[in-house]
């Protein structure tokens, strides 16, 4: 789902898949490896991404790999370099249910469906980028880090006047918890109403407009206080 939210952050659609596999060569792994594809079948009937090749090999351990492939128009998707001073700072929907159904999984609770079944919110994407989005990253690893690296990206910085929490989950989980996939994005004032009417009239959910972007770099905001790099941070070695 993660190589379909990319695609959603750039405002492009998803026209196949390449799936790779490889199962290790002992008993109860076959059963594993189908369920895996039961799964990746499920998710590309639900985002139109079919699989369209891929490979199947052994191995010591059980390895899945997926490479999306997606097209947008010629010089029309959004990267994360384009955010302006006076910008709207918008996301698509509430964070942190992906941390909370993880939390509640492990206390052996109910639920969990957020982390289970994330969604690439592929169609809010396309609409952001109808509608003018300035720039646009999906909450991978947080909404603070990737919000962060945005503001990074773009050379600005931002003030946030609220954080969208998704029921069950904790501010700090919203924050920093990741592999929620919605979207956040930058819009000028004036077409913020057009991307809300945009995902009126297809069905989706209201955006949230949660702060504003600002010409100062190293002002990153929250309320008035500074907002910390919150999320996971890839590492190597």
């Amino acid at each position: 789902m993660g190589a379909l939210s990319d695609l959603a952050a750039m405002g492009a659609r998803p026209i196949g898949a390449l799936v790779a596999l490889c199962v290790p060569s002992v008993p109860g792994q076959g059963a594993l490896a189908l369920a895996v594809m039961e799964g990746v079948a499920e998710a590309a009937t639900d985002s139109d991404c079919p699989v369209i090749g891929g490979d199947v090999s052994s191995a010591s351990q059980l390895v899945v790999a997926v490479t999306v492939i997606g097209v947008v128009e010629s010089g029309q998707a959004v990267a994360r370099t384009g955010a302006m001073a006076g910008d709207v700072v918008m996301v698509t929907g509430p964070c942190g249910g992906s941390a909370a159904g993880l939390r509640q999984l492990r206390a052996g609770e109910s639920g969990g469906e957020a982390y289970r079944r994330p969604v690439a919110r592929l169609s809010e994407g396309t609409a952001a980028r109808l509608a003018g989005a300035h720039a646009m990253i999906d909450v991978s690893d947080g909404l603070a880090l990737d919000l962060h690296r945005l503001a990074d990206a773009s050379g600005v910085g931002f003030i946030l006047s609220t954080i969208p929490v998704a029921d069950g989950a904790t501010r700090e989980e919203a924050l920093g918890g990741g592999e929620d996939y919605e979207l956040l994005m930058t819009f000028a004032p004036t077409d913020v109403a057009a991307f809300e009417q945009r995902c009126e009239a297809t069905g989706l959910r209201p955006p949230l407009a949660i702060g504003d972007v600002l010409a100062d770099p190293q002002a990153r905001l929250l309320n008035g206080d500074a907002l910390d790099r919150k999320g996971w941070q890839h590492t190597l070695g």
